[in-house]
């Protein structure tokens, strides 16, 4: 077992993503395509930017609603960025994220419900509380980043322990920056990510 595979935690997690096939090369992990209008100029991209808009503030007002009944304290902040919305709660207390985010992922999925029967479209909305999810990016990345050095000096592919999508894309892309290839393998909580020299 190398010393990446002991870096990552081995608590098998559920997420979103149920119905993945067994093995797929993947650069964007539960990512999908980003169309086109968005990235350019005219009316379709602006009205895709109001959709998102409006499920942040959706979200947010769920969110505020929940810290209310709660008794939480929390500064709510929304924006859209690669095409979907961002909502994260400002806040010193861990209390909504959990043991390795599972209160964060399950809050995560109560907001996209709320959203979905709102607008009636299924949401990728992100949720971040505490900066958690930006602290696992640095981590992740990090990790990514032993496991590339890793292959490069022994020329043999190194597989990482189970993640859920979002860190599988972490790691994705750190790989493609890279010029390696990475592919997520495995089923459901024991997805994986392989990461193979180009």
């Amino acid at each position: 077992m190398s010393d990446v595979e002991r870096t990552m935690s081995e608590s098998a997690r559920s997420d979103q993503v149920a119905d993945q096939p067994a093995e797929d090369v993947v650069v964007h992990d539960d990512v999908d395509d980003e169309s086109e209008d968005e990235a350019g100029a005219g009316p379709a991209a602006g009205s895709r930017r109001q959709q998102l808009e409006a499920e942040g503030d959706v979200a947010a007002d769920y969110l505020e609603e929940l810290l209310d009944i709660a008794d939480l304290d929390g500064d709510i902040d929304t924006y859209t960025e690669g095409g979907r919305a961002h909502v994260s709660i400002v806040t010193d207390s861990e209390e909504l994220v959990g043991h390795d985010g599972e209160v964060l992922e399950a809050l995560q999925e109560l907001v996209r419900l709320a959203v979905m029967t709102e607008t009636g479209n299924r949401s990728r909305l992100m949720l971040d509380i505490a900066g958690y999810r930006d602290k696992q990016r640095k981590r992740l990345r990090l990790l990514a980043e032993d496991a590339i050095a890793e292959v490069k000096a022994s020329g043999e592919a190194v597989a990482l322990a189970p993640m859920n999508p979002f860190e599988r894309k972490i790691v994705h892309d750190t790989v493609a920056e890279a010029g390696l290839v990475s592919e997520s393998e495995g089923v459901e909580p024991r997805r994986h990510v392989v990461i193979r020299p180009a």
